[in-house]
């Protein structure tokens, strides 16, 4: 997409908010709001989800809603058991785990496979009408950790992490699709599941800028980042990353160099205590550029967007800047491609 194509778009004018849906059409009661209020995108789940023919339209739908026809559509397509597009419709994609272990083999394999399969799960969503997906996993899994991270991990050395999510990405940005780096600063030492409750981690500073940090420092450059919901007691011990104005600005912007669109985790997790109204604004007062609101729930989506102020200059020329960082024109995923996928994964194929 073009520096032209992209002018006539006032990324200001759209609230800060991603949002899901109900179900796999608008209601008429989200076209409503939808229509007055202006969310930035839309992000899908498998009850959003049945055929190719229907995601398309449900996304052409939401974006003549909005009045927006780049209006960024979100997804969680690592591959694994986080994959929202399954069979039979779209194929199965391996954990991020594999390539880890294929990198540990033979480093260039490693790389090659993430690079091949992240273009190919990338082609998958273009054709849908998807430009965005929160992946590559650049979180650092300790030895006892909860498995909300798990075998999404590339591996437990920052090596690893960064030479496979740079990989992600550049398959990902290949695709026509932008990479989302999570959960910045880190989620790896979590003993508790966010989604649940709030983690807390109190690894002390020094240890977290040597290992958790050292992925997200190397991949500063990516172009969205998702917040974690976690408290670290050394950076900030009464609120968590998503929440706190000192870890967005002293440690995700200064200490990290990430510049890029910071959007919070999922406002709907239990790790953050309040409404969605409440924590969306206040994760906006911290410093994040947009929120996430994944239920689909009508009267949380109301009172947030009545909550939510106007976009900041600054968020409208990082969402601007992303979308302009895509290639003119995205590379095809071949039959050729997919069999030296096929061939690189052989060494760990279960």
């Amino acid at each position: 997409m073009s520096a032209a194509d992209l002018s006539h778009i006032d990324w200001a004018a759209y609230a800060p908010v991603v949002v899901g849906c109900a179900g796999q059409q608008l209601t008429a009661e989200e076209r409503v709001l939808f229509g007055v209020r202006k969310p930035l995108g839309l992000i899908l789940f498998a009850r959003n989800i049945d055929n190719p023919a229907q995601v398309r339209a449900l996304i052409a739908d939401f974006r003549g809603v909005v009045g927006n026809p780049l209006a960024p559509v979100l997804i969680d397509q690592e591959g694994g058991r986080v994959a929202r597009l399954k069979p039979p419709h779209w194929p199965k994609f391996p954990a991020g785990v594999v390539f880890g272990q294929l990198y540990r083999r033979d480093r260039q394999a490693g790389e090659e496979a993430a690079y091949l399969n992240y273009r190919a799960i990338g082609a998958e969503l273009a054709a849908l009408g998807i430009d965005v997906d929160c992946a590559p996993v650049a979180d650092l899994p300790v030895e006892g950790a909860h498995d909300v991270i798990g075998d999404r991990a590339y591996g437990r050395d920052a090596e690893t992490v960064i030479a496979i999510s740079r990989a992600v990405m550049r398959g990902l940005s290949d695709a026509g699709v932008l990479p989302v780096i999570k959960h910045i600063p880190g989620h790896g030492r979590s003993h508790t599941d966010s989604h649940l409750d709030l983690p807390v981690v109190d690894t002390d500073r020094a240890t977290l800028e040597r290992s958790d940090f050292a992925p997200y420092v190397a991949l500063r450059d990516a172009p969205w980042a998702m917040t974690a919901h976690i408290v670290y007691t050394a950076l900030d011990a009464a609120l968590p990353a998503t929440l706190s104005p000192k870890v967005i600005a002293e440690v995700i912007r200064s200490q990290i160099g990430f510049d890029g669109v910071l959007i919070s985790d999922d406002l709907t997790m239990k790790a953050l205590k309040g409404t969605p109204a409440e924590t969306g604004v206040a994760s906006l007062k911290a410093g994040c550029d947009l929120v996430l609101h994944c239920s689909g729930d009508l009267p949380e989506m109301q009172a947030l967007f009545a909550a939510l102020p106007a976009m900041t200059e600054a968020a409208a020329r990082r969402v601007a800047q992303a979308r302009a960082g895509l290639p003119a024109q995205a590379r095809p995923f071949s039959e050729t491609d997919r069999a030296r996928l096929a061939e690189l994964l052989l060494p760990v194929a279960a």
